[in-house]
């Protein structure tokens, strides 16, 4: 990230003297500000325009007329994400802040000398090794936020989606979706990293959040069985207690919580469209502990 405030400072704090003249580019205060602002600013950006162009050009708009599709959602899924994310970004200004300082382990190819066929390795461990350790620590912070203890205050605001737009990939509680980000931010203190790549890496986490939230179950079949995709998502909304995980299906197989999506099992939500009632909607497949937040948020 000290990529990303270098040039923002240089083209557009300096340039414009948006700070005081004593904030000097190495000063603490005005490091953390523009931290704020670039990941705030930043994820709205990928959040607002990535989301439309999924939603009007993706998103199955019958699912909008589904039982459980909640009175003006969309502007609801917006509001908690613009207003979630103010504190969100809070907490991870704090973690990454140390990463301006030299306490990460990112690197340039420059920095290591590396070219070629060896820079190509280099960042496919970088990736590799990136959504492997989130993906297995996600797992395990998401089925924490389930527990009936913890569900109820803060992983409750995002389950209110049952059926759940593009706008709600980032509708969290701020400390929510702070933990479920954590994974990325630790995985830089331990292991190398290229800072392109992690810049990168940013950006198409936010688009796979969107992604898993479109309502598009469309994966081919060789790879239903290990992607952990929209249609594993979208029951995970429906039944809680199944598919937590977030790229791969293999910790929710570990953990024995893998519930073969019910789209891959002849059963849409669009064929519960303009029906009357629904099973869905007396939680017959939701039980135990972690089930405690089906309740009535549909009604609302």
């Amino acid at each position: 990230m000290d990529l990303v405030v270098d040039v923002v400072d240089t083209h557009f704090c300096t340039k414009y003297n948006i700070y005081p003249n004593g904030w000097t580019e190495d000063y603490w205060l005005r490091q953390l500000i523009s931290l704020y602002f670039i990941f705030y600013f930043g994820a709205l950006l990928i959040y607002f325009v990535a989301s439309a162009l999924v939603f009007f050009f993706v998103f199955d708009h019958r699912l909008m007329k589904h039982p459980l599709f909640l009175k003006n959602q969309i502007r609801r899924e917006i509001w908690q994400s613009v207003t979630g994310g103010l504190g969100l970004v809070v907490f991870t200004v704090v973690t990454v802040f140390p990463e301006l300082h030299g306490y990460a382990k990112l690197y340039t190819l420059d920095e290591v000398g590396a070219t070629g066929s060896e820079a190509i390795l280099l960042i496919t461990r970088d990736v590799v090794g990136l959504i492997f350790f989130s993906d297995c620590f996600i797992y395990w912070i998401h089925r924490f936020l389930h527990h009936r203890y913890v569900y109820r205050h803060l992983h409750k605001q995002h389950h209110m989606w049952k059926i759940p737009t593009p706008f709600a990939s980032i509708a969290f509680h701020p400390l929510d979706g702070y933990l479920q980000s954590v994974p990325y931010h630790v995985y830089t203190y331990l292991f190398p990293l290229n800072k392109h790549a992690f810049l990168v890496m940013f950006v198409l986490v936010n688009a796979w959040t969107i992604s898993i939230h479109d309502g598009d179950s469309r994966v081919p079949a060789f790879l239903r069985p290990f992607i952990n995709g929209s249609a594993h998502h979208t029951d995970h909304h429906l039944y809680y207690n199944y598919n937590y995980g977030q790229y791969f299906t293999l910790w929710d197989r570990i953990g024995g919580s893998y519930r073969n999506p019910s789209v891959y099992e002849g059963s849409s939500l669009v064929d519960a469209v303009n029906k009357k009632s629904s099973k869905l909607l007396d939680g017959d497949e939701c039980n135990g502990d972690e089930c405690n937040g089906h309740d009535k948020a549909h009604k609302g």
